[in-house]
């Protein structure tokens, strides 16, 4: 092969390897089973996805079981994961504990639980502990069996060095290498992400398919959200896409925010800004969870400062809405569970988006509740061991 014809065999085995990867993630979140859903799904030529699909078959990276009826046309053949008996082990990082699973390609999650997990610890003290309590899911299901590790993050995350980038509640994380720190643990493929970015990747997979585009806002001692956009996970050209909780607004002044700035969303409408404005008003709250407590209890004060910051939240979430206008915003956290926050949100954006863009707007709680970061930090690990499978494969037979 002359030197000048080399570029473009590249560029030919990149495409190929693109579209098999948007198969091998459609197949393994659930969101697509039949070559005529993924054509519509990726906007590809049926024939295009049939070779594409073939390819995959004969590499045993996909499977075809049984067939499922159409309208009017002929039976399709039902496609799967090759190999899909295999899972990932997940854990999902908070400030004092981690939420624990065992994720199946699909979105299915079992043996879920939650352990002690001292975070402020640093990494080198406290993943080995983490890391035994996975061991323990693995080996229980098959330790064979297992295809990667995931793990959501309360910080901001670097996802092409695999490390936690200034994260303000993570003291000693700075620029740590967990990703490879997993996997040299583990022997298998490792995807680390930003938690509220999990939290989106995870509602998605259990989503009708027709919404596409998606907002997620993680609503706990601090915010975040994250994007969905033509049915993937934007992250955007650093990393940072969905960085609400420090846009400043107008209602809190010149307070000082954990970013180092003052006066952004997170210092009126976050679980931290409510502890500090409850005992500011006397009452003897030390956590989020004690400011959920007393809301659900119906205290008034609780419950009116629960009810403020939901409407802080939906003013921000608004400028987003109306410039993004997704099919869908998702609330997650604990502050979720709280019908007053979750009202004047929803009031709020009512009020502050144009009509057309909230017309066929769904503004729900998360379907998954707690365990939407868990299943989306299990389907990233399960697609970054597809994706290392599929580049094997390619680079083999190229």
């Amino acid at each position: 092969m002359s030197e000048k014809s080399a570029p473009h065999r590249r560029t030919a085995t990149g495409g190929v390897s693109a579209l098999a990867e948007r198969v091998l993630e459609l197949l393994a979140s659930g969101q697509a089973s039949t070559r005529t859903e993924l054509a519509g799904l990726l906007g590809a030529a049926p024939s295009t996805i049939s070779l594409t699909v073939g390819q995959l078959v004969a590499h045993g990276l996909v499977a075809e079981e049984g067939t499922r009826s159409s309208n009017g046309g002929r039976p399709q053949k039902v496609l799967r994961l090759g190999g899909s008996d295999g899972f990932a082990v997940a854990a999902e990082l908070g400030g004092r504990h981690v939420h624990v699973g065992v994720v199946l390609p699909g979105g299915g999650l079992t043996d879920v639980s939650t352990v002690p997990f001292p975070t402020a610890d640093g990494p080198e003290s406290a993943l080995p502990g983490l890391a035994q309590t996975l061991d323990s899911l693995a080996d229980r299901h098959g330790r064979q069996l297992l295809r990667s590790v995931g793990l959501s993050l309360p910080g901001p995350v670097d996802v092409a060095s695999g490390v936690v980038t200034l994260p303000s509640r993570m003291p000693g994380w700075n620029r740590f290498p967990v990703r490879s720190w997993l996997e040299d643990h583990f022997g298998v493929p490792a995807a680390i992400e930003n938690d509220a970015n999990c939290m989106a990747m995870g509602e998605q997979t259990v989503q009708p398919p027709e919404r596409r585009q998606s907002i997620m806002v993680k609503t706990g001692t601090a915010i975040g959200a994250g994007v969905i956009a033509d049915g993937r996970l934007y992250r955007g050209g650093s990393g940072a896409a969905g960085e609400i909780t420090h846009v400043r607004v107008e209602a809190a002044h010149d307070i000082p925010c954990s970013c180092g700035n003052t006066g952004c969303l997170e210092t009126v409408a976050s679980g931290a800004a409510l502890v500090r404005i409850l005992r500011e008003r006397g009452l003897d709250v030390a956590s989020t969870e004690d400011v959920v407590r007393l809301a659900t209890d119906a205290d008034p004060e609780a419950t009116r400062a629960v009810r403020q910051a939901g409407r802080y939240l939906g003013m921000v979430l608004a400028a987003n809405v109306n410039f993004f206008n997704p099919d869908a915003v998702y609330l997650g956290g604990i502050l979720s569970t709280l019908e007053p926050f979750v009202a004047a949100v929803r009031s709020q954006l009512y009020e502050g988006c144009h009509p057309l863009v909230t017309e066929h707007l769904a503004i729900e709680r998360a379907s998954l509740g707690a365990d939407a970061g868990l299943v989306g930090a299990g389907q990233l690990a399960l697609q970054r061991a597809l994706a290392h499978a599929l580049h094997e494969v390619i680079g083999g037979h190229a």
